[in-house]
């Protein structure tokens, strides 16, 4: 399996890590086209503490606890729109924008777009592939609200970053991989049952 997944300036970076890790994890994903936004470093400095400007596959491998070896990452510059996940013919399975600003959610909304996230995004929907977006941001205006809906409308799949508490969480670590794991689901792929309801959660 091949995803895209796209990180911009948006708060909540650790759900954009905790997803890659997810993902490496699972066995069957094998490349995952990494995309930054210009903000994004800097939110991850803020809320983090990490570097990621000037990111390359060691510093991103780094990040990740995954091996210095590792090939599974690619990381493509935002402005390369000669990238593999910029084509239609790329048969990748699908994107993941996590987390997603507003302004990325207004530009793929609007057709208007002038960067690799942006373009990819597209690629998704006009090619009938999966695109799940998850924004966070609070509260939502007008604006945002229409955003999502036509989006939602092309066929992306709106997944804001609320976490569910049924799972009776204890740590903020187990409300960010609730979310991570909801993510996964959309494509099918593998992860902790933890946090899936089950029914038996409620006595009988």
């Amino acid at each position: 399996m091949e995803l895209t997944l796209a990180i911009t300036g948006a708060s909540g970076t650790i759900y954009a890590k905790r997803t890659l890790q997810l993902l490496a994890e699972s066995g069957v994903v094998k490349t995952i086209n990494l995309i930054m936004s210009g903000t994004a470093a800097t939110v991850a400095q803020v809320e983090l503490g990490v570097n990621l400007r000037d990111p390359n596959a060691a510093k991103i491998n780094s990040w990740l606890g995954l091996a210095d070896e590792s090939k599974l990452i690619r990381y493509w510059r935002l402005d390369n729109l000669a990238a593999r996940p910029s084509s239609g013919s790329n048969k990748q399975n699908g994107m993941i924008i996590v987390p997603c600003s507003m302004g990325t959610l207004g530009a793929i909304a609007s057709g208007a777009g002038t960067n690799l996230i942006h373009r990819a995004a597209d690629v998704c929907l006009k090619e009938g592939r999966k695109l799940v977006v998850v924004p966070r941001e609070t509260p939502y205006n007008e604006i945002h609200l229409e955003n999502m809906l036509r989006l939602s409308r092309a066929g992306a799949r709106i997944m804001p970053a609320s976490p569910g508490f049924y799972h009776r969480p204890e740590t903020v670590d187990d409300l960010i991989e609730h979310l991570c794991y909801r993510i996964l689901d959309q494509f099918d792929i593998p992860h902790s049952k933890k946090s899936e309801w089950t029914g038996d959660e409620v006595s009988q």
